[in-house]
């Protein structure tokens, strides 16, 4: 087993004694551990920032009705809102943020504990959002920014000039995007006067934070397989719109003439 930091290849790959395997093994360990001190000492300092005022009266369009931004709390202290790329006239939303908030049903039972309220926000009109949670099946509530500010505000939405002009602020830098609508989680918090805060978000890569099926991917042997395509995320469709994975090959009987052969 080499410990080279290019891509591990699945052709022609090492194959050691168990010995071998358990001391490389420990190195990589070692390494792991590594990063989740790291990941440990940046969460404290994400936690340190120092938070900005929301002053602007931002009021969404929820299924229950028209919500400040306050009411979106829905009685928790902490408030996580994935800003999902879904902008009016659109046929569906974005697949990758899709890809995301498949995630967010399940993590949502979890959350509550903690004190954390998850929904997504998006500039779609309302019945636009609702006819397309339905086709995919989520129950995280997703409300709508259509008559306010609040993506651009944050971010995630360009203007046409600002796009003609070939550059966009976008993580915190001005830079191309191709969309008029960007991805990103943003954090908020509310605190006993009912004064909400703006505490931290995140863009760009930063929302792979949601992606629990990506570090599913990255602890196998092809990882996400994703360098021979044309951008990262080619692979990635509503989970509607796959088509069928293809079926397992049945190992031959023991004893079988393609086993004598092969």
């Amino acid at each position: 087993m080499t410990t080279a930091i290019a891509e591990a290849s699945t052709v022609n790959h090492a194959v050691v004694s168990r010995d071998l395997w358990i001391a490389e093994r420990k190195t990589l360990l070692a390494r792991e551990k590594e990063l989740t001190r790291l990941r440990d000492e940046i969460a404290r300092e994400r936690r340190a920032l120092p938070w900005e005022r929301v002053g602007k009266n931002y009021v969404f369009d929820a299924p229950e009705g028209r919500r400040t931004l306050a009411e979106l709390f829905e009685g928790r202290s902490q408030l996580l809102v994935q800003h999902f790329m879904f902008a009016p006239g659109w046929q569906q939303g974005c697949k990758s943020c899709s890809y995301m908030a498949d995630h967010n049903d399940g993590a949502n039972a979890h959350l509550a504990q903690r004190d954390v309220t998850l929904l997504a926000v998006s500039r779609a009109p309302l019945a636009e959002i609702e006819r397309f949670r339905s086709r995919m099946g989520w129950q995280f509530k997703w409300v709508s920014s259509f008559a306010n500010d609040f993506n651009r505000d944050f971010g995630v939405t360009f203007t046409p000039e600002e796009k003609a002009r070939g550059e966009v602020y976008y993580n915190y830098a001005m830079q191309p995007f191709p969309q008029e609508e960007a991805p990103g989680i943003s954090v908020f918090y509310k605190d006993d006067a009912g004064d909400v805060f703006h505490t931290y978000s995140t863009f760009g890569r930063g929302v792979e934070v949601m992606m629990g099926a990506y570090n599913l991917l990255d602890l196998t042997p092809k990882g996400r397989d994703e360098d021979h395509l044309s951008y990262t995320m080619e692979w990635v469709r509503h989970h509607d719109r796959y088509e069928p994975a293809p079926a397992a090959k049945a190992a031959p009987a023991a004893g079988s003439c393609c086993a004598a052969q092969g």
